[in-house]
């Protein structure tokens, strides 16, 4: 056979085989370079039916259920929409900028031992995410790691956990189900934020506690043109807002896939200037802010229908997860030791065997 035959030959079972394999998945983010979210098991997925053998019946029983029922995949849990979002805004860069690293990376965190696994790795192939990395400490500390991975926002449905990263400066939330099923965008993330305590600091909080609402107007008067000292979840802002320039520099402001909200309790008139000045002054934006001078917040998010809202306060948590919204409670700031403690809050927070 002659070598141009034989080229040609070789060069068609090439085109064959590109045209007959599937398309291969993209490269994980070097994680210096990426906007690393890392999400508990039991947060991406529901495993309420797990947790409840584990606790009742001890970890022998509880590696025995995930190992004979490990083919089957988890339902969804409260971050799973979240993540999806998160997973949709990634296609979108990779669209406009093909060779760039600046994206989310997805972690799975998990305390689980490693014969969760394959269940677990079943489950996110069964919904196509792409998460590549693990973490399964079997029941050590998951601070340490979290660390390694340059962590920009932990989820977790443990509060103590979390407690343990918003103590490590780690960016934090305990994820809540929400009362019922709310539709949300599939293409466009939506992040919705609380002021004081959890983008800002505690300082105007504070003020608040200590000497009521008409001190702290006045407080907030006599220092708008000071900018509040930041909070646990400022630097997860900075980063969307870092997503949202690479849109911008394309032209794509309007269709941005990244919109973020601002939703406080504060009044407009008497302390908004402050929160807006403060923000102007770290060079971040904000999409929509919402002052609602003290009124709940749910029904608000419920016409928003966020992915995810962070709250430093239960109250505001409970009310709107009970409308439908997948609220995270960020557990920092005065307002913990004023707050009474909801039920589910409570239970979070027993000291019984949890796993992640």
């Amino acid at each position: 056979m002659n070598k141009p035959l034989m080229k040609e030959m070789h060069t068609f079972g090439e085109q064959k085989e590109n045209q007959s394999s599937p398309s291969k998945k993209p490269t994980p983010p070097k994680p210096q370079n990426a906007i690393t979210i890392a999400v508990s098991s039991r947060a991406l997925f529901n495993m309420d039916r797990e947790q409840d053998i584990y606790e009742q019946q001890g970890m022998e029983d509880y590696l025995k259920y995930q190992i004979q029922h490990e083919i089957e995949p988890f339902a969804p849990g409260p971050a799973f929409p979240f993540i999806k979002a998160v997973e949709a805004v990634n296609t979108r860069l990779r669209e406009l900028y093909p060779d760039s690293e600046e994206l989310f990376d997805v972690v799975l965190m998990t305390s689980n031992h490693a014969h969760v696994g394959l269940r677990l790795i079943n489950s996110i192939n069964h919904y196509q995410l792409f998460i590549e990395r693990f973490c399964m400490t079997g029941g050590n500390s998951l601070i340490g790691y979290l660390k390694a991975y340059h962590a920009n926002l932990y989820l977790s449905a443990d509060s103590l956990k979390v407690r343990e990263a918003i103590e490590e400066g780690i960016a934090a939330a305990t994820v809540f189900s929400p009362g019922k099923i709310t539709e949300v965008q599939e293409t466009q993330l939506r992040v919705a934020f609380d002021g004081d305590a959890v983008l800002f600091s505690d300082e105007s909080e504070r003020i608040y506690k200590a000497h009521g609402l008409a001190k702290f107007f006045e407080h907030e008067k006599a220092h708008e043109n000071k900018p509040l000292d930041h909070g646990p979840l400022k630097g997860f802002l900075e980063a969307l807002g870092k997503l949202q320039q690479k849109f911008y520099a394309k032209g794509q402001r309007l269709d941005c896939p990244i919109r973020t909200y601002l939703v406080t309790a504060r009044s407009a008139a008497s302390s908004g200037t402050r929160a807006l000045k403060t923000l102007r002054s770290w060079g971040l934006e904000i999409d929509e802010a919402l002052f609602l001078a003290g009124a709940p917040k749910g029904p608000m998010l419920e016409k928003i229908r966020p992915h995810i809202f962070f709250d430093d306060q239960m109250f505001h948590v409970e009310g709107a997860a009970e409308l439908g919204t997948v609220a995270a409670h960020v557990p920092y700031g005065i307002a913990q030791k004023f707050q009474s403690k909801t039920a589910r809050d409570v239970k979070k927070e027993m000291p019984a065997k949890q796993l992640e």
